[in-house]
C-alpha cells in the first residue's frame, strides 16, 4: 500500500524545470503536496541536470485490457491486473490516466459488457485502498453498435471516477475501418474464428449499427450532457460526421481520420486529439492520416496514449527534437500534460506552476531516448 503520511516539503534541485513559459534551471519547492515556487536553492534531492516536467496526463488509452484479458477466452483478477497496467503507466511518467473502458461490445470480446461493473467497482476499491501510484479516472468508450450500451452507461455515469465519454462506432466500412474486407480478414485472425462464422458474426454486428445505433448515440449524448461530461467524438472521417458532433455539443474531436474531418473539427471549435502512437510509427496503423500531417496543419491539441502508455513520454522529447515542427519541449510536453488536462477541467494539474499539484516527473535522455529517473504524484515519490 503507498503511504498515507502527510506529504513532506520537499526541494528538488540541480533541475531543468519545464514551465509554460521555458526552461528553468534551477530547483523546485514543495509543501503541502503541491508546487510553492521555482528558485536556485543549491540544497535538496539534486536531480543531477534532469528534465523535471509535470506528470502526463492520459486521456484514452486501453491498455488495462492487456492485463484484463492476457489471452483470448482468458480473463485475469480484476484489482491484480489494474495493479499491473498501473505500474506501466506511472513508469511511462503518467500521474493522471483516464482508463478507457469499453461499454458495450463490437464484435470482438463480449464479455466486456459482464466485466464492466465489476472492473469499475475494482478500480474504486484500488484507489480508496491507496494502492495505485497514478491517479486513476474514468474514461467511457460507449459502442454504439451494442443495444446493452444504454443500461451499461446508466450504470456507471455517474460513478464519481467517471470524467470523460467518448462515442464510438466499430462498425467497418466507415470511419476508422472503411476497407471491410481488410478489417474482416483481420479480425477473423484475432479472434481465431472461421470465416462462415466470422461472417455471421458480422452481418450481426451489422445489422445492429443499421437498427439502432441511432438510438444508441443519442442515448450516450443525452446522458452524458446532463452529467456535464466532457463528450469526445471518435474516429470521424467526414465533414458530416464532424457537422454532427459540434451539433450534438461535443468540444472533442479524438482520432479523426481524415484532414477533412480534422479540420472540419477545428472549424466547428473543438479541440483535436491524437494517438502517440501514430505519430512514432510514422503513421497509422489502420490506414489513415498521419499525427505528423495534422500536426503540419497545425490540427493536434493534444495527444493521447490509445494502447501503448509510455508512447506519450517519448512522443514529447521525440516531438520537441524534431527540427520540423514548431514545438519546443514545452510546447511538446503540454500536448501531453496541460491540454489534456484544460479540456477535462482538471484545473489543479498539468503544468509546472505555483499552487497546482506536485505531480512531476524526472526524466534524463540517453542516446535520445527519454527515461524516467522518478516520479512524484502530489509531492510523495511513487516511483
Amino acid at each position: 500500500m503507498l503511504d498515507t503520511n502527510p506529504a513532506p516539503t520537499l526541494t528538488l534541485s540541480d533541475a531543468r524545470i519545464v514551465t509554460p513559459r521555458g526552461i528553468v534551471e534551477g530547483a523546485l519547492r514543495i509543501e503541502d503536496g503541491v508546487i510553492a515556487g521555482i528558485g536556485s536553492a543549491r540544497d535538496g534531492t539534486g536531480l543531477g541536470g534532469a528534465f523535471l516536467i509535470p506528470g502526463i496526463i492520459d486521456l484514452h488509452t486501453d491498455h488495462v485490457e492487456r492485463h484484463t484479458h492476457p489471452r483470448l477466452g482468458v480473463i485475469w483478477p480484476l484489482l491484480a491486473a489494474l495493479m499491473a497496467h498501473d505500474a506501466v503507466v506511472i513508469s511511462g511518467g503518467t500521474t493522471t490516466v483516464f482508463d478507457s473502458l469499453s461499454v458495450g461490445a463490437s464484435m470482438k470480446r463480449p464479455e466486456r459488457r459482464e466485466i464492466l461493473e465489476p472492473l469499475v467497482a475494482a478500480l474504486a476499491e484500488g484507489q480508496a485502498a491507496g494502492v495505485f501510484r497514478a491517479d486513476h479516472l474514468l474514461h467511457l468508450r460507449c459502442e454504439i453498435s451494442d443495444p446493452e450500451t444504454m443500461a451499461l452507461l446508466d450504470a456507471t455515469i455517474a460513478h464519481p471516477l467517471t470524467r470523460l465519454v467518448s462515442v464510438m462506432d466499430h462498425t467497418p466500412g466507415d470511419r476508422q475501418s472503411p476497407d471491410v474486407t481488410k478489417w474482416f480478414d483481420h479480425m477473423i485472425h484475432e479472434m481465431e474464428v472461421d470465416a462462415p462464422t466470422g461472417q455471421l458474426m458480422m452481418d450481426d454486428l451489422l445489422d445492429r449499427s443499421r437498427n439502432i445505433g441511432a438510438k444508441v448515440r443519442a442515448h450516450v449524448v443525452a446522458k452524458s450532457r446532463a452529467a456535464s461530461l466532457p463528450l469526445m467524438s471518435h474516429d470521424d472521417r467526414s465533414e458530416d460526421h464532424a457537422d454532427q458532433a459540434a451539433a450534438e455539443g461535443m468540444a472533442i474531436s479524438e482520432f479523426p481520420t481524415t484532414l477533412a474531418a480534422a479540420k472540419r473539427a477545428r472549424e466547428k471549435g473543438m479541440s483535436i486529439v491524437m494517438g502517440a502512437p501514430n505519430y512514432l510509427r510514422g503513421g497509422s496503423q489502420s490506414g489513415n492520416i498521419a499525427v505528423a500531417e495534422l500536426l503540419s496543419h497545425g490540427l493536434v491539441d493534444a495527444l493521447a496514449s490509445d494502447y501503448v502508455p509510455r508512447s506519450l513520454l517519448d512522443a514529447a522529447f521525440r516531438l520537441a527534437a524534431d527540427p520540423a515542427t514548431p514545438h519546443d519541449l514545452p510546447a511538446a510536453i503540454a500536448l501531453v500534460s496541460d491540454a489534456p488536462a484544460r479540456m477535462t477541467g482538471l484545473g489543479d494539474r498539468g503544468r509546472i506552476a505555483q499552487g497546482l499539484r506536485a505531480d512531476l516527473v524526472a526524466v534524463r535522455v540517453v542516446a535520445g531516448q527519454p527515461v524516467v529517473q522518478a516520479v512524484w504524484r502530489q509531492g510523495k515519490q511513487v516511483y
